[in-house]
């Protein structure tokens, strides 16, 4: 967390992470040079180039997109999540330079501009085996530099979380348009089946793994509507939490968060307000709710994160009859003090 902008602030975790990232980026551009080379003696490295960039940025994109699921499936992967964004960047920036060989050797020479070239070099839209699938490359080319350049925390929190997530799910309006472009690339280019089958396992995959854990969350969105005679909904047993840790449960159309915590009980929004990590599947550490996927912190009784810093999210009223734990659905103001049941 932190309280005023930098351009970016490199911890260990950090460096340990974009190390790997730029070696794996560099032994997979190499590997494909070299074999390239072997497999095809007469293309250029300009070429192999071309081809490497553009197959290594396909590659990250699919890592981009399953991070996500697989955080839902498994806590192991949320490593991955934590600096997913530094992943985005480094994708768009293999992107650019597919993007940027493949403008300048087969659209520089001539006596249009380069950029005009993409669009008009191919105007059989009506065929399928020969449509223009370079525009598509491009349109998705800028939504990938549209996240890339949207990427750190000053956008989002003056975009708003709301916000800024919704422009950033741009990214699967991105991975349809470079499927198409590589898809339509390889129908016109290559008679290699084995290329048009890893695009389709690669597809497969993504679309499998946000399947199940989309089935997987479904639990979670099932509202309990029973409510006692004041409005109080009966969530759970006092035993059914773990310490400093949380049950959640959908009320009113919103996942909320129960903690228990030092014998007490506190329930607030289960949605952060840096990317819309899920609170309830964090812990409480030094006597703060922190979210799994960026350390975001809130204190559980009031909903709102420690000083310096400003982020609230919504508590709820809560009591404990029973060892029963009753949760008021209608959610308070942001940053509102609530206190906590005790049993």
């Amino acid at each position: 967390m932190s309280h005023t902008y930098t351009s970016v602030g490199w911890n260990r975790q950090k460096r340990i992470y974009d190390l790997a990232m730029v070696a794996g980026i560099v032994a997979y551009l190499a590997l494909f040079a070299g074999l390239g080379a072997i497999i095809h003696p007469h293309a250029t490295i300009e070429t192999l180039l071309i081809r490497g960039f553009g197959a290594c940025a396909l590659l990250m994109l699919h890592v981009v997109l399953i991070i996500g699921p697989l955080c839902r499936l498994s806590p192991r992967f949320l490593p991955l999540l934590y600096n997913r964004r530094h992943l985005g960047v480094a994708t768009f920036l293999a992107a650019l330079a597919h993007g940027v060989l493949s403008i300048f050797q087969f659209h520089s020479l001539g006596t249009l501009n380069p950029l005009v070239s993409v669009f008009v070099g191919n105007t059989r839209y009506a065929s399928l085996s020969n449509f223009p699938f370079q525009p598509l490359g491009l349109f998705a080319l800028i939504i990938l530099f549209l996240l890339a350049a949207t990427s750190h925390d000053f956008w989002l929190a003056n975009l708003t979380a709301p916000v800024w997530k919704r422009l950033h799910m741009l990214v699967y309006v991105a991975y349809g348009l470079i499927v198409a472009h590589v898809l339509l690339g390889v129908l016109q280019s290559e008679t290699n089946p084995i290329l048009t089958a890893l695009l389709g396992i690669g597809v497969a995959n993504v679309l499998g793994l946000h399947l199940v854990a989309g089935y997987r969350e479904r639990r979670l969105d099932r509202e309990i509507e029973a409510a006692t005679t004041d409005g109080y909904v009966d969530v759970c047993g006092v035993d059914e939490i773990p310490e400093k840790r949380a049950c959640i449960a959908t009320l009113s159309g919103e996942r909320v968060a129960i903690f228990r915590y030092d014998g007490r009980i506190s329930a607030v929004s289960n949605v952060c307000q840096h990317q819309n990590g899920p609170l309830g599947e964090g812990r409480i550490i030094d006597g703060c709710v922190t979210c799994p996927w960026h350390g975001y912190q809130y204190l559980p009784e009031s909903g709102a994160s420690p000083p310096p810093f400003t982020e609230k999210v919504p508590t709820f009223n809560v009591r404990v009859v029973n060892g029963r734990v009753l949760v008021d659905p209608r959610p308070n103001v942001a940053g509102t003090r609530v206190e906590p049941a005790r049993f």
